[in-house]
């Protein structure tokens, strides 16, 4: 797949998520796993308007999932309110399975090498709401692919 980059700003979205730190090859059942434990919650703490689930990666190896909220809340020992981070991005949106991803972020390095960018060290995935068509077409599962952009000094 060819990746289209382009720049923007980012604005904050408060979320609802579970951190933890999950070595990469573990995450492909902790974030389903993490979705749906969040997705519980803000059904039983009644948020309105809950948006799509969230992945965001940090600098030092944690991982926040969950999904996007409408409103700050008090969370539990479990579920935290967070948000995600505001600022100059570089974007993505990859169309495919999940698995797939990878070559988004690949891409996403790349691109970061040709133009001579600096990554912040903070990146972050939002998942589109399921489609029942994604079941026999997975290629049209669309995940919007952000990475915050190191700020230049000087």
């Amino acid at each position: 797949m060819r990746y289209q980059i382009e720049l923007t700003d980012s604005k904050p979205i408060t979320t609802a998520v579970i951190r933890g730190r999950v070595p990469a090859k573990e995450l492909s059942r902790f974030v389903p796993a993490a979705c749906g434990e969040v997705w519980s919650f803000i059904r039983s703490a009644g948020l309105r308007r809950p948006g799509r689930h969230v992945a965001l990666y940090l600098e030092d190896g944690s991982v926040e999932v969950g999904a996007e909220v409408s409103e700050p809340f008090a969370g539990n020992e479990r579920i935290h309110c967070s948000a995600l981070p505001a600022g100059p991005v570089a974007t993505t949106v990859h169309f495919g399975p999940y698995p797939r991803l990878a070559d988004a972020h690949e891409a996403m390095r790349e691109w970061f090498t040709r133009h001579g960018r600096r990554f912040s060290g903070i990146s972050w995935e939002i998942y589109g709401h399921w489609e029942e068509s994604w079941n026999t077409d997975p290629s049209k599962i669309r995940t919007d692919v952000f990475y915050l952009l190191q700020e230049p000094t000087g």
